[in-house]
């Protein structure tokens, strides 16, 4: 890994030796949880763009930029209609 450039050396050492202890799953774990909190600041970047939108118009914004627009498409497109 690179040290990030706002961060000192001392400062990357003890991190990576926090990594270094934690167990795979607590790694996998706050993996997800970094997933989520980025999810979560993206999803909360497209209301404050667009506070007029609905929740679905906000998780389609947020599936194309995730997938791209093709591949977001060809979800859309496979979903079960309403009703």
């Amino acid at each position: 890994m690179v040290r990030p450039a706002d961060t000192t050396v001392e400062a990357w050492e003890v991190q990576l030796e926090i990594l270094r202890r934690m167990s795979g799953p607590d790694r996998v774990a706050m993996a997800f949880d970094m997933t989520d909190a980025a999810r979560a600041l993206t999803e909360a970047g497209i209301r404050h763009r667009h506070p007029d939108w609905d929740e679905g118009q906000v998780k389609d914004a947020l599936m194309e930029l995730l997938l791209g627009p093709g591949l977001a498409n060809a979800v859309r497109g496979s979903r079960p209609r309403p009703g």
